[in-house]
């Protein structure tokens, strides 16, 4: 792993004291109130790494999405349901992130974590993504956490090789699996959906046998569109 990630990360990359996470629910709910506010004419700060910091090849943002299981989910409604967390610059920012954020084997229900480059959207439909795809993995719970810190940081250290081919990564939470998976933006590059299986067999230590599916985002789409029509037609 990217020693710059290793020498900023906490022996304690789990639970974290009561006061921390109290302290951490109100800055939650002051930056809540912060993006509720009007937007103001001048343009968003932009997010750079701080002095002495260690700055990332790309900014990224952070997304957390929870939906009901079994709804059709169209993208616009999506698109409202989706939050974003926050956006990062540094190897340290991502640390400040990262280390409140509830990990995914925490979480409860159909909820997603999503991390991004900063200005892709984590949906199909992103002009990043709509020509791409993703790797999928299921994993028996009890895994995700592990995995999902093993992929970001492989993924925010550079290790795929593939250029500026990564979007993003999601991992999913679900009542009997979890998932996780890695986007493209190119499907139909063999070559590049090839490096990134071997380096995400790598970096998660995954057994041989482990079953890893391709998915274009126009086959997610498609899919999608033929759930709700079935769900109409019930």
């Amino acid at each position: 792993m990217n020693n710059k990630f290793d020498a900023l990360k906490d022996d304690d990359s789990g639970d974290h004291d009561q006061n921390e996470e109290n302290s951490t629910q109100k800055d939650g709910e002051k930056e809540k109130n912060d993006r509720d506010k009007p937007p103001s004419s001048s343009k968003r700060k932009a997010v750079v790494p701080g002095p002495a910091e260690h700055p990332l090849q790309y900014n990224y943002t952070f997304w957390y999405s929870r939906r009901t299981p079994g709804r059709p989910t169209s993208s616009q409604s999506y698109e409202q349901n989706i939050k974003q967390i926050g956006t990062f610059a540094s190897v340290e920012q991502f640390w400040r992130f990262y280390s409140h954020m509830v990990r995914p084997g925490d979480l409860t229900g159909h909820s997603d974590f999503h991390l991004f480059k900063e200005g892709i959207k984590p949906m199909w439909e992103d002009d990043a993504n709509k020509n791409g795809g993703k790797w999928i993995i299921r994993l028996r719970k009890g895994l995700a956490s592990r995995c999902w810190e093993n992929l970001i940081l492989a993924m925010l250290g550079e290790q795929f090789m593939v250029g500026e081919e990564i979007c993003g990564a999601v991992v999913s939470v679900r009542f009997q699996e979890d998932i996780i998976s890695i986007w493209n933006k190119t499907a139909s590059d063999q070559a590049t959906t090839a490096r990134i299986r071997d380096t995400l067999r790598r970096v998660l230590n995954l057994p041989p046998n482990t079953i890893m599916e391709y998915k274009t985002h126009t086959d997610s789409i498609k899919d999608n569109s033929s759930f709700r029509n079935t769900k109409i037609a019930l």
